[in-house]
């Protein structure tokens, strides 16, 4: 049986997301950011570490061919406009987040796009067409 608290919690939290509503309007329904500390990396940071993997790796400069996370970190800590305390899970979300996979290669690549080697040695890139409902 419930108590007489649980009810008056619950109509306080009742209260307080209509107080929100008459405030906000829809807004107030919408999914709001949970507890714990705020992001670190804004827009500029995000896009930071997308131009980055973007660009293909200098064997000679980052010590591969191809990305890894490890690799993507010490380059983005190491260039002088990167990151200087980015971790490997927050490029890793982020990746996640603009549609980037990890596919079995190793190498990050973006989703829905695939480049196929024909037999004349031509290099084209593919496109996906239904590759945004494959996102989510």
């Amino acid at each position: 049986m419930r108590q007489v608290d649980d009810y008056r919690k619950s109509g306080d939290a009742v209260a307080q997301l209509v107080e929100r509503f008459n405030c906000k309007g829809w807004q107030a329904v919408e999914p709001q950011r949970g507890g714990g500390p705020k992001p670190k990396y804004g827009v500029r940071e995000r896009e930071r570490i997308l131009t980055e993997v973007r660009r293909s790796p200098d064997p000679e400069r980052d010590g591969a061919a191809t990305w890894s996370l490890m690799l993507l970190r010490r380059a983005l800590r190491s260039a002088p406009e990167g990151l200087s305390e980015v971790s490997t899970y927050t490029i890793r979300a982020v990746l996640q987040e603009a549609g980037w996979s990890w596919p079995r290669t190793r190498s990050w690549c973006e989703t829905g796009i695939s480049k196929r080697k024909r037999k004349n040695g031509e290099v084209v890139k593919v496109v996906d067409p239904d590759a945004e409902p494959k996102k989510s």
